[in-house]
């Protein structure tokens, strides 16, 4: 299976496509369900070296700079991290159609849960994630179902 993502400049997760894949079509049908999403026209786009990347960056959005440069896209690989450690825990995900649609609720939900730590007191994390844990479960109504121990 093979990952696309696309990260804004803040590190959230913008889009994710599974492809068995990478190839031009690929790429080309990744930045069209990408601008599709946003609804918006992005400024720069960075990717890894891939050719596949320049090919359909021509065709789908040819105004937009497209900068290929190696150590450009960390943000994009970091953020596919947490993916990485769960899928090596799942010992693979059973079908690409699987994968998807997993990370596409994934990519949403996780960042709820990761506050920017380094940037945070103990206590102010501890009061935040009680906060983010909260709203969490008042969300998925688990606030009202009865614990099973």
């Amino acid at each position: 299976m093979k990952r696309y993502g696309a990260v804004d400049a803040d590190g959230n997760v913008l889009d994710i496509l599974v492809q068995s894949r990478r190839d031009k079509a690929a790429a080309r049908r990744f930045f069209r369900r990408l601008l599709k999403k946003t609804r918006t026209v992005p400024r720069v786009i960075v990717t890894d070296k891939l050719r596949s990347y320049g090919a359909a960056h021509r065709e789908v959005m040819p105004s937009v700079e497209h900068r290929s440069h190696q150590g450009l896209n960390n943000r994009a690989e970091n953020s596919h991290q947490p993916t990485r450690q769960h899928e090596r825990a799942m010992k693979g995900f059973r079908s690409t159609g699987g994968a998807q649609r997993f990370l596409a609720a994934f990519s949403g939900i996780s960042p709820r849960f990761r506050p920017r730590r380094h940037l945070m007191t103990a206590p102010g994390y501890r009061t935040e994630m009680t906060i983010r844990f909260t709203l969490w479960d008042q969300i998925t109504g688990a606030a009202g179902r009865p614990t099973t121990a």
